[in-house]
């Protein structure tokens, strides 16, 4: 599940990209963001790109918005193996306008909206992708919704349903609530009833944790989130999201009621700040939660991995989770959270914002500096 693959090396004023068609004029140029090499927020580049048009099965999409990922800020450091080395484009979705349609493609039409989900590749003004791996966006919704729903929504509702089986009257532990995956975690408890959220964030986030629906905020900063649990809650909890790793993952298991379920699906830890940091990755390492089955089947608990990366063939089952999301965007019950709006040429800014943990939902990367004219008017 992938845009067009970047060559093995690159001019340094041309972002990697397919060769242009031979023959007749060249294609016009357009921007890319480009993973020039790992380390810190100077590393990703604007550059220039010349692509040819889709190829059969593929269709062409002027994009509108990109979505920014904790997956793009390991990836950057080197950290995140789904992404191929650099010179590359990272970006795993992003929304748009269909522009060109590659030979055989039936199920869309030049004009149509759509939200685009790939290993990487769509941070650029224009990409190629499958057909079968855009979405049509539902209506009403803006390109940096459709920008902000892919990554987090489905990776939280596989997490909360498919293995965490969440049900009414059940409590869930979020750590980095106010994330891009937390708020949509949050969200998608908010469509079962009566369940308990306790979110992790630092203090000045939990207003709007409590706004969003979190009853039990815990600024993980100055007191021990477990503690904290305890007392709210003696038996501890039904489900723990865990994107942290290392100790925090032993930790959360150690939180679960019998029956509970731990999810883990990243390792944050490992960022500690603009560059790899091998101590931290030392230390995440070592104190990694580890379990055997025939203590799993003393402690009647369950933990389970979930990486969206790998599930890239899967477009049967990924499609159908994001039909049951359109649903409920339509439905109205649940709604991308847009923290902040940063043109290609801020990447940097928009990382450090996002790394530094200053956001409240969504970072979202446009080609171009946003407008002020009505959302609405532009879609």
């Amino acid at each position: 599940m992938s845009a067009e693959p970047a060559p093995a090396a690159a001019a340094p004023e041309q972002a990697p990209g397919p060769d242009p068609p031979a023959g007749g004029a060249d294609p016009p140029e357009h921007r890319a963001l480009v993973l020039t090499g790992f380390g810190g927020y100077e590393k990703i580049k604007v550059q220039t790109r010349r692509g040819g048009g889709p190829r059969p099965g593929e269709l062409s999409v002027r994009v509108r918005a990109c979505g920014l990922n904790f997956a793009d800020l390991m990836g950057r450091q080197g950290l995140y193996d789904r992404l191929p080395p650099p010179p590359v484009c990272p970006g795993m979705e992003c929304a748009g306008t269909v522009c060109a349609l590659g030979d055989g493609v039936r199920d869309r039409q030049v004009g149509d909206k759509v939200m685009v989900l790939a290993r990487s590749g769509l941070w650029q003004e224009v990409v190629n992708v499958p057909a079968g791996q855009t979405f049509l966006m539902p209506e009403g919704m803006s390109f940096e919704e459709a920008a902000a729903l892919l990554v987090n929504y489905i990776t939280a509702y596989m997490i909360l349903f498919d293995f965490g089986n969440l049900r009414p009257n059940q409590s869930v532990l979020i750590h980095m609530a106010a994330g891009g995956v937390g708020t949509a975690a949050i969200q998608l408890c908010k469509t079962v009833e009566n369940v308990a959220i306790f979110g992790t964030a630092s203090a000045s986030k939990h207003d709007s944790l409590r706004e969003s629906g979190v009853a039990h905020p815990i600024d993980y900063r100055t007191m021990d989130y477990a503690e904290e649990v305890r007392k709210i809650s003696p038996k501890g909890v039904d489900i723990v999201l865990d994107p942290l790793g290392g100790s925090d993952t032993t930790k959360g298991f150690n939180l679960l009621k019998p029956m509970g379920k731990l999810i883990t699906y990243g390792v944050a830890n490992l960022l500690t700040g603009q560059k790899k940091n091998l101590m931290a990755m030392a230390k995440t390492w070592w104190n990694q939660f580890s379990i055997n089955a025939l203590q799993l089947l003393h402690h009647n608990k369950a933990v389970c991995g979930y990486d969206l990366g790998y599930l890239d063939e899967e477009f049967e089952l990924v499609g159908g989770v994001v039909a049951k999301l359109v649903n409920l965007y339509s439905q109205g019950k649940i709604k991308p959270k847009i923290d902040s709006v940063w043109p290609f040429d801020q990447v940097g800014d928009a990382m450090r914002h996002m790394q530094e943990k200053k956001n409240v939902g969504k970072v979202i990367l446009v080609p171009e500096a946003p407008k002020e004219e009505s959302k609405k008017e532009e879609n």
